[in-house]
């Protein structure tokens, strides 16, 4: 169990943690949230012995190896391949000892414990990670020094991943992540067998992936059973104020209800109407959202234009002299909503560019909308931001020529209002600095707004809230996001950047996700894909009622044991709470549970694999 006890950090004098408890059981998948800056990066590095408390303690289990990606991201002319496999310290220093050693015994006993931590694999285990990370077979073997830094901390993230400690540590895993690779690194966590403590705002992650929720907030820390959206609820029941989160949420379902309704009959709409349908069904209570003023955002309408905004008709782009993208015949109306889809390299920053006019066709035509305004969103913005300037200070310069009033006025629309106006921007937080760069670059009401992964900063409420301002401006949103909720909410059309070109993706996300995970695929059978005959035997049929039965019965088996898990922890996390069970007791249980759940998964996954060869 990790427990903390009575912990207290301040930094520059002010308290980050103050006597903050809970205790974590031994396997446990914990999600910790709290608002941006709320002392969730000072808590990782304190439990990884980085940070010293000015009070309190943290015990860790003895002898278990803890994994934690550090901030430096690895360079040199080492290849991702052999970073990752570096990463496995103990493998590469017994197969150092094994070429050196001479004492047969000693000898023995390192070649046992390679065959225990599974080193021989370990070569086919880094390129799958690094596979799933989005580095295809050339990449892997090209120096560090030719990755930009985000791909780099992907190389950071391998390594720690293939060390395989029995305590994971992740700090906003998924900032560096396309949806693509984020999928992956979700299905990976979903299987692993340690104790997970990981820092994220993506909303599925925390749904898919952790047992329980750690929430700090106010210096303190409550421990919550249950994925995030049952955390979500339980904080709902508790909260005071409701009425202006009910009203932007009530909004946000009557566009939903609205785009279902419209579209429900056209077949060219009808999985996205699915989709949307889907989502109001699973919507949950919004807590607390609009609590905190600071977390407004609030996009001025446009003037309305004539559609289209923009057409492009076989253009091509890249840069220098050779094009990346080719073929793209593509029209933008005013009232389009468009998540760009594809992995990071494909090309979707690139066509964002073109977009905005910041690079040119190089073949074809593109025409735009006379008078037309882009906003432009990209993290380069944020990063550049002045640190000794001010809120008012970037504004008034983007502004040129506008009223002092007109200047806060816009401010005030993303939350700078009063004070926060003149804070310095080295002191804000990275959401806020993110906010600003949203009113900088919606200060003239642009008929175009293009996001580039706009949520980086956002912790999950500011999410929500920018979701909530999406929907109610008026204009064309174009969107690259890993942050697939918000890509639901949002997108009313799919583009995909994909092989050299781009085009809609008639599916919902839902079947994007599908044709990511590689479910539902067509099976390739000579030089054409295969289809199911449409005359199945009364044989195949039964073969697959009874697989499809014992997926069923598997799957409910480990959602049992699972519920189980989840109520002992929350009785070992509430030692005060209505069991007369002693937490001995429960410890002893927990453990027979958890073998029985290693079991139960065991033979659902065998189900499932017996279920995909008898469909064929």
């Amino acid at each position: 169990m990790i427990t903390i006890d009575n912990l207290t950090i301040r930094l520059g004098g002010r308290p980050i943690l103050e006597d903050a408890s809970v205790a974590i059981p031994l396997g446990a998948r914990v999600g910790l949230i709290g608002r941006n800056g709320a002392g969730k990066s000072t808590l990782m590095k304190a439990l990884i012995g980085e940070l010293e408390p000015d009070n309190g303690a943290i015990e860790m289990p003895r002898r278990a190896r803890v994994g934690y990606v550090a901030q430096e991201a690895p360079s040199g002319p080492t290849t991702p391949f052999e970073a990752v496999l570096a990463g496995d310290a103990e493998r590469a220093q017994l197969l150092e000892e094994a070429e050196t050693c001479t004492d047969m015994e000693r000898l023995g006993d390192v070649h046992e414990r390679l065959l225990a931590i599974d080193a021989y694999a370990a070569p086919s285990r880094a390129a799958i990670i690094l596979t799933g990370l989005g580095f295809d077979e050339t990449m892997q073997a090209q120096p560090l020094d030719t990755f930009s830094g985000g791909w780099k901390m992907r190389v950071a993230l391998g390594a720690l991943l293939l060390s395989n400690p029995e305590i994971l540590l992740l700090d906003e895993p998924s900032n560096h992540l396309d949806l693509e690779a984020t999928l992956w690194l979700e299905s990976f966590l979903k299987s692993y067998q340690g104790t997970l403590v990981v820092i994220s705002h993506e909303r599925d992650l925390l749904n898919n992936v952790v047992t329980a929720i750690l929430h700090l907030q106010d210096g303190k820390l409550t421990l919550y059973p249950g994925a995030y959206d049952a955390f979500e609820k339980q904080r709902a029941e508790r909260a005071a104020q409701l009425a202006a989160a009910k009203a932007a949420q009530d909004a946000q379902r009557a566009r939903l209800e609205d785009y279902v309704a419209r579209n429900s009959a056209r077949a060219s709409t009808a999985k996205q109407a699915q989709s949307r349908a889907k989502m109001l069904a699973k919507m949950q209570p919004i807590a607390a959202l609009m609590e905190d003023p600071s977390l407004s955002f609030d996009f001025p309408s446009p003037d309305e234009m004539k559609p289209p905004l923009i057409t492009l008709d076989l253009a091509a782009v890249g840069y220098g002299e050779e094009p990346i993208l080719r073929r793209l015949n593509l029209r933008i109306d005013p009232d389009d909503r468009i998540a760009l889809l594809g992995r990071n390299g494909n090309g979707k920053t690139t066509l964002a560019r073109l977009l905005a006019a910041q690079l040119a066709p190089m073949e074809g035509e593109m025409h735009a909308a006379r008078k037309m305004r882009v906003g432009y969103f990209t993290q380069y913005q944020v990063e550049e931001l002045s640190r000794d300037g001010t809120p008012l200070d970037h504004m008034t310069r983007a502004m040129e020529g506008a009223s002092p009033g007109a200047v806060r006025a816009q401010l005030g629309r993303f939350g700078f209002s009063g004070h926060r106006a003149n804070a310095r921007i080295g002191t804000l937080s990275g959401g806020e600095r993110a906010r600003l760069a949203l009113a900088l670059i919606t200060r003239d009401a642009p008929h175009l707004l293009i996001l580039d992964e706009p949520t980086n900063h956002l912790d999950v409420d500011a999410r929500e809230a920018l979701v909530q301002a999406l929907n109610a401006y008026d204009g064309a949103v174009i969107l690259i996001s890993h942050d697939r909720h918000m890509v639901e909410l949002t997108a009313d059309r799919l583009v995909l950047v994909d092989d050299g070109t781009a085009q809609d993706y008639s599916g919902s996300i839902e079947d994007y996700i599908d044709f990511v995970l590689g479910r539902n695929q067509p099976k390739e059978n000579g030089g054409g894909k295969a289809k199911k005959s449409k005359r199945t035997s009364a044989k195949d049929r039964e073969a697959v009622r009874l697989a499809r039965s014992s997926v069923t019965a598997s799957e409910k088996a480990v959602a049992r044991l699972q519920d189980r898990l989840t109520a002992i922890d929350a009785a070992l996390a509430d030692p005060d709470g209505q069991t007369d069970t002693s937490p001995a007791d429960l410890m002893r249980e927990r453990a027979g549970i958890a073998a029985d759940l290693e079991d139960a998964e065991l033979q659902w996954l065998d189900a499932q694999e017996q279920l995909e060869k008898v469909e064929g």
